[in-house]
This record gives C-alpha cells, structure tokens and sequence, in this order.
C-alpha cells in the first residue's frame, strides 16, 4: 500500500458558518419546531392520542386555540376521525380529509381542503397548500368564530376529503 501524502501548502478547512445568526433573535429559538414555519416534529400517526399530543405540545395561546377547533369539530361532526400528517392535525369524515388545523408562530392555521367551494369563502389562501385550500389565521380563543367555523365544518364535511372515495 503506498504511503498517503500530505499537502503541507493546502489551506486549513474553512469553518461552515452556523444554520442560525444571531440575527434571527432568541425567539425562534424557544419556540417548537413547529412554530418557525419549519415541518413539526410530530410523527405522522393516525388516531386522536397522536392529535391530543401533538396539540398539547403547542404553547399558549395556540394550545388553547387548537383545544378549542378540535372540540368543536367533535361536537359538529359525528363520526370525526383524526389523524397528524406533515406536522398538523388533521380531520376528517367518512373516506377522506376535510381540514387541518397547525400551530405556528403567533396564530393558528385553520384550512380546509376544497375551502373555495365553501360559502362564505374562508379569507386566507395559505401557499403550498393546493390551489381550492382555503381557511383562517386564529391569533387568539376570541377569533374563533364558532359558529361561522361549524357551518364550515358541516359543509366541508359534506364533499369528498383529499384521498378519500367519493360519497
């Protein structure tokens, strides 16, 4: 085996510079993954233990805002199913997914899929989350309209779900 050869005139490895600056602030550091708009830790898992975990890993106010949609989407939709996928909890009935409700930095995302068919119109058209995806940005319990919320719920519920059969 021949001997290995050294390059004393090589320059030293230059030092990676680290993924986060200083300038990014110390509150993304202390908030969950979940919160920075990177992908949630939460494993992809089907069953309402998953969703009750993954919602009781939010911090305040956002626990209490998903506590609350998750409560109403049980006492709106009979047969409910719930499920976590890319990093949010999701909700459906019969074959498929109807909305999805995530934590994030300052508010919570309520969308729901086929939501540009749903009257009235949810205001939000969230990015990268289908072209008919639409829903609200919750920052606090008292911006939950629960009874706009609801009708959304029955109406969305009432359409094939993504991945599912049609009824």
């Amino acid at each position: 085996m021949p001997a290995l050869k050294t390059d004393k005139t090589s320059k030293p490895a230059v030092r990676k510079p680290a993924k986060r600056t200083a300038a990014r602030g110390k509150a993304a550091a202390t908030l969950p993954e979940a919160m920075t708009s990177r992908v949630s830790p939460a494993k992809a898992a089907v069953g309402d233990k998953p969703v009750f975990t993954y919602i009781a890993s939010l911090p305040q106010p956002q626990r209490g805002i998903a506590e609350r949609v998750d409560a109403l989407a049980a006492r709106t939709l009979p047969g409910l199913q719930r499920s976590v996928k890319w990093g949010m909890s999701y909700y459906g009935v019969g074959d498929g997914w109807c909305f999805c409700c995530g934590g994030f930095a300052g508010h919570v995302k309520l969308m729901f899929v086929n939501g540009a068919a749903l009257e009235p119109v949810p205001p939000v058209t969230p990015v990268g989350m289908g072209k008919s995806t639409r829903g609200v940005e919750l920052r606090s319990v008292d911006d939950l309209d629960e009874r706009q919320i609801a009708a959304w719920m029955k109406q969305v519920a009432a359409v094939p779900g993504v991945g599912g059969k049609k009824r």
